[in-house]
C-alpha cells in the first residue's frame, strides 16, 4: 500500500519504520528540503539516533509524494497542523485515509487534531487518531509497544490497524476518537507537572498524586466534552499518562524538570531541543476547561507557572491547601 508520512520528527520516523517493516510502500515527508536530503544521504535522523532508516524508505522535501497515496499519517507538531493540512489538501483524494499522530489542542479554537484536518482538508475524508504509551525511541527499536487506532468509523479504525500492527507494535481499535485525542494532548500537561516536582524535588507520593488527581481532572473534560470514562482508564489514557509523566525520553518530562530546578520556561524548552507539546496545551486546556466550566485545578495552576510566572512551590502547597470539598470529587471518581 502506498503510504506517506508527514512529518520526520521521532515519531514520524518511528512509524515510517513501522510500516516498511510491514512491507508498504512509504514515503517520509521533512517540511524541510535541507533535512530530507542529510537524511537520505546518512540514514538517520538526528532525533533517532542510533536506528539505521532502510533503503526501502523513501524521503523526500516535496509534497507530491502523496500523490495516489491510500494512507496518509500526519505527523507535525500540533501547532503546525492547520498549516500542514491546507498544503496537503490538493493532492488528497477522498478516499485517503487520514491518520493524526500530533497530539496537542489547537490554541484560539480548541479543536482537536483530527478536528482541524477534517476541516482544512474540506471533510470530505476518513480521519483516525492514533495514540498510546509510545516513545518514538523504543518503538525505533522495535520493543513491544501498544497503541490505540480511534475512529467512530469501525472500518477505518481497523484499516489503519491493519496497516500498523506486528509482531512488536500491537494495535487496538476504538470508535471514541474524543477521549483518545483529548488524553493525548492533556496527559502533556501533567509530564510537564511532574516533570517539575522533580525538578524540586519532591518524590515518588507527590507524583503519584499528581497523575492520580490529574487522571480525575481529564477524565472530567474528556466527559463533559463527549468522551467515554473507559477510554481515559485505559491504554490512550492512563498507559500514556504513566509513560509520559515518568520516563526521560518525554520531552514534556524533562522540560518540566528544567523548569522546577528554577530556569526560565523558554530555558527549559530551548535546551529540550523539541517541541514540548505539553506548554501549548496547557494554554489550550485552561481556555477549555473555562468555556466548559470543569474543574482542573492541577491543570490550572500548571498554566499559571508556564503564562503567568507564578512559582512551582507557590502552586504545590495551593494545591496541598485545597478545600476538603475535593475528597467529594474523590468518592464519585472511584
Amino acid at each position: 500500500m502506498k503510504t506517506t508520512v508527514l512529518g520526520s520528527g521521532g515519531w514520524g520516523t518511528a512509524l515510517a519504520l513501522v510500516l516498511c517493516d510491514n512491507g508498504h510502500d512509504v514515503t517520509l515527508w521533512s517540511h524541510s528540503p535541507e533535512k530530507a536530503g542529510q537524511m537520505a544521504q546518512t540514514r538517520e535522523n538526528s532525533l533517532l539516533k542510533g536506528v539505521l532508516l532502510p533503503e526501502s524508505l523513501h524521503i523526500t522535501g516535496e509534497l507530491d509524494c502523496l500523490s495516489d497515496a491510500e494512507l496518509v499519517i500526519s505527523a507535525p507538531p500540533s501547532f503546525a497542523v492547520r498549516a500542514t493540512g491546507e498544503k496537503i489538501r490538493p493532492y488528497l483524494r477522498p478516499e485517503t485515509v487520514l491518520v493524526t499522530v500530533s497530539k496537542g489542542i489547537e490554541r484560539e479554537t480548541g479543536l482537536r487534531m483530527s478536528q482541524v484536518l477534517q476541516e482544512t482538508t474540506g471533510n470530505i475524508r476518513k480521519v483516525v487518531a492514533l495514540s498510546g504509551p509510545s516513545h518514538a525511541e523504543e518503538v525505533g527499536r522495535k520493543l513491544p509497544t501498544g497503541c490505540v487506532s480511534a475512529c467512530p468509523d469501525r472500518a477505518a479504525a481497523r484499516f489503519v490497524q491493519d496497516a500498523f500492527m506486528n509482531d512488536y507494535f500491537r494495535i487496538y481499535t476504538s470508535y471514541d476518537i474524543i477521549g483518545v485525542e483529548l488524553a493525548a494532548a492533556l496527559k502533556n500537561v501533567v509530564a510537564l507537572s511532574c516533570g517539575i516536582c522533580t525538578g524540586l524535588g519532591l518524590q515518588d507520593n507527590t507524583k503519584a498524586l499528581l497523575m492520580t488527581r490529574a487522571m480525575a481532572e481529564i477524565t472530567r473534560l474528556g466527559e463533559q466534552l463527549g468522551g467515554t470514562r473507559r477510554t481515559f482508564g485505559g491504554l490512550a489514557g492512563m498507559g500514556d499518562l504513566i509513560v509520559t509523566c515518568t520516563s526521560l525520553h518525554s520531552r514534556n518530562y524533562r522540560a518540566g524538570i528544567l523548569i522546577g530546578q528554577g530556569k526560565s520556561v523558554q530555558t527549559a524548552m530551548e535546551e529540550v531541543g523539541a517541541v514540548v507539546e505539553g506548554y501549548y496545551a496547557a494554554e489550550s486546556v485552561y481556555q477549555l476547561a473555562e468555556k466548559e466550566q470543569v474543574e482542573m485545578p492541577i491543570c490550572r495552576c500548571a498554566y499559571e507557572v508556564l503564562y503567568r510566572g507564578k512559582q512551582a512551590r507557590d502552586v504545590v502547597r495551593e494545591l496541598m491547601g485545597r478545600a476538603k470539598k475535593d475528597e467529594l470529587l474523590e468518592r464519585t471518581w472511584m
